[in-house]
């Protein structure tokens, strides 16, 4: 069966075709697991060596691997040493085979919901790192930018473009948009509370996010931060008492929100 066949066959049977891509979701998110806990130390390749128990550090079998299922059936513990597995794994893979399945069910088989696809991991990975270090690796956001540019370039469709200029004209503003956004608020907060506002992640992070959606979402995805935040922010302020929060995860939820419902929202405030 060749590729266009089994895109057919795809569309033909969408309950299959949504249970393949839950599937595959699962697979992703257990690969976004391992960004996740070796991406912030420098000296862990994401690559090799293959899984292993940050407790004991013995290798975990491929059927003590296998997404969702190998947790439920361990109960959340190593086979090896009974450590606990934290359940963020789990919520990671369940998280990417679900917006695999709704990316694939808003855009179809397309090349536009691959391209999202790989912003949506990429938001996945920097968010979670962020609530746990606040930080947000580099490797993330320029590899990030990158592909947004090169994606834009070479499939004008993604940015529901034919002309190539102007495809990669919205996505370099679109980019230099969301840095320059964060950056001002950043200088700006900084001479008003006499100290660290936004981080320079934060920056990359909406730059990123620049370069793949365009300007308009991009500025959308700004202004819905906010109120994916302030729930937080008031329990990091009372309960946690801290007076930061690591912001990437709402700029993540703004770029999500954004971009599915972005245009309901522009009509339903603007009119337009």
């Amino acid at each position: 069966m060749n590729v266009d066949a089994y895109i057919q066959f795809l569309r033909d049977t969408p309950s299959m075709a949504m249970t393949i891509i839950f599937i595959f979701g699962a697979i992703v998110g257990s690969f976004l697991n391992v960004c996740i806990y070796r991406l912030p130390d420098e000296q862990k390749s994401v690559i090799k060596p293959a899984s292993y128990c940050p407790m004991c550090l013995k290798p975990i079998v491929w059927y003590d691997n296998i997404p969702l299922i190998s947790y439920l059936i361990l109960r959340g513990k190593c086979r090896q040493c009974s450590a606990p597995i934290s359940i963020r794994y789990v919520l990671v893979e369940l998280a990417t085979a679900g917006m695999f399945v709704l990316t694939f069910s808003y855009f179809g088989l397309t090349a536009r919901a691959v391209f999202l696809l790989y912003l949506f991991c990429s938001l996945v990975v920097a968010s979670v790192i962020d609530l746990k270090f606040k930080i947000i690796p580099d490797e993330i956001t320029f590899y990030g930018m990158l592909v947004g540019l090169l994606f834009s370039f070479c499939a004008p469709q993604v940015q529901f473009e034919v002309d190539q200029r102007l495809a990669i004209a919205d996505s370099i503003l679109g980019l230099l948009c969301g840095g320059a956004i964060i950056y001002v608020l950043a200088v700006v907060g900084s001479y008003i509370f006499k100290k660290e506002a936004m981080g320079g992640g934060d920056i990359k992070l909406l730059a990123m996010i620049g370069a793949f959606v365009g300007v308009k979402y991009t500025v959308i995805a700004f202004l819905l931060s906010p109120y994916f935040a302030i729930i937080f922010a008031l329990y990091y302020k009372f309960v946690k008492k801290e007076a930061t929060i690591p912001y990437g995860p709402f700029l993540s939820m703004g770029a999500v929100a954004a971009i599915f419902y972005g245009d309901q929202i522009v009509v339903s405030i603007f009119g337009l």
